[in-house]
């Protein structure tokens, strides 16, 4: 089956309920402008089709509750400034106002409805919540890939009830990481980091029959390492995914996989390196210490084999990367890709995050939107989002 594409229906002149991934509030402020600015080329071609435009999202864990610093309105102030044309905010997403704002829409108008998680229908995927939706639009499209994974009213639900497709960005993603799956270039390097190993062991398994070399980084490192019997000291460590590290790496010798990890690590007595900040062989910690990035000779190495890799797909910064001291690793890493010949992609979350802020997105091939959907897609899970979307 192949996903239904915004060319295999016809939006012209007609009113659509456009899923977005506007995640992006944090009290009051948008924190996230590159979710924003990638819904962009969906919303201009369905204005180009003289379609009039309904923008729908979520923002944050509200619970079915108003929580004013979840609001979505910062970015309803944000978008005229990106679209160069008027946005109208809504402070519900279903009711008779946002019926009455609807209804009076016309050619090229494009409304912002309020925190879609405001309600509680929206996550236990209510059917009359998914019809209140609905019955604002005639078609339906999806651009929100980091919400695929989800099987909410607004992801499942409005879709069942109306024409629907994959928007542009949601169309990218799935065939980039889909790619990965298939028929990538090789040699083809997975670097994975970031804090837990329990959420990455799924897609670490999958990554295994499928990579050349699997570099870990991150605080996951540590599970690695202390299952090989380093001790760690005072570093994050979950304990219950101990066997799961010793059984990842049995697997890498069964599939011929090189797989790297630090063999030396910045470390700090505190989680904001003010206190005995130092870099050490993984052997070698103290009592007391914290690995919270990796050293110069880890980064030589994951460095020589990126750049002599033709596909590099990163996800997971490689230390606590919010303190300058701890994203030296990251932003080395970073630059290695971009200086390679390889097609490059940076899988979502807290990863596109830190390429954003370090304004570097538009030197890697892709920068996904979704850490979560890309892993469980890299998984090889079907994602409720995208099953919803595909051509009968």
């Amino acid at each position: 089956m192949k996903l239904l594409t915004l060319d295999k229906v016809d939006f012209t002149g007609k009113k659509v309920f456009l899923r977005v991934d506007y995640n992006v509030v944090d009290n009051g402020e948008v924190i996230d402008e590159f979710r924003v600015r990638s819904s962009l080329p969906t919303i201009e071609y369905l204005l180009e089709h003289d379609c009039s435009i309904i923008l729908a999202s979520h923002n944050g864990r509200p619970d079915g509750k108003i929580v004013e610093p979840m609001s979505l309105r910062p970015v309803a102030k944000l978008l005229p400034k990106l679209l160069n044309r008027d946005v109208i905010f809504v402070d519900n997403c279903i009711g008779n106002e946002v019926d009455s704002e609807a209804s009076y829409l016309r050619t090229g108008d494009v409304m912002l409805l309020e925190n879609l998680r405001f309600h509680k229908g929206e996550e236990s995927n209510n059917k009359k919540f998914a019809e209140s939706l609905a019955d604002l639009a005639e078609c339906y499209v999806d651009d929100a890939f980091a919400a695929v994974h989800r099987a909410h009213a607004s992801i499942v639900g409005v879709p069942k009830l109306l024409p629907h497709a994959a928007g542009l960005l949601l169309e990218r993603e799935y065939n980039t990481i889909s790619e990965l799956m298939k028929t990538p270039a090789k040699p083809y390097t997975a670097i994975i980091g970031g804090a837990k190993i329990s959420d990455k062991i799924e897609v670490l398994h999958e990554l295994l029959k499928h990579v050349n070399a699997l570099l870990i980084g991150g605080a996951m490192a540590n599970n690695f390492l202390t299952a090989l019997g380093n001790n760690m000291q005072s570093s994050l460590i979950e304990k219950k995914s101990l066997a799961d590290a010793k059984k990842i790496l049995s697997s890498a010798k069964r599939h011929n996989v090189r797989l790297l990890l630090p063999s030396d690590v910045i470390v700090a007595k505190d989680i904001e390196g003010k206190r005995g900040l130092r870099t050490t062989k993984v052997s070698e910690l103290k009592p007391g210490e914290i690995a919270l990035d990796l050293g110069p000779e880890t980064m030589d190495h994951f460095n020589e084999v990126v750049a002599k890799s033709k596909t590099v797909f990163w996800n997971g910064t490689l230390g606590r990367a919010e303190v300058p001291a701890f994203a030296k690793a990251s932003e080395s890493l970073a630059h290695a890709m971009i200086s390679s010949d390889a097609k490059t992609i940076v899988g979502g979350g807290d990863t596109a995050a830190y390429v954003d802020k370090a304004n570097l997105h538009s030197h890697f091939s892709f920068v996904s939107t979704g850490g979560g959907a890309s892993l469980e897609l890299l998984a090889g899970k079907k994602l409720p989002g995208i099953e919803i979307l595909m051509q009968k």
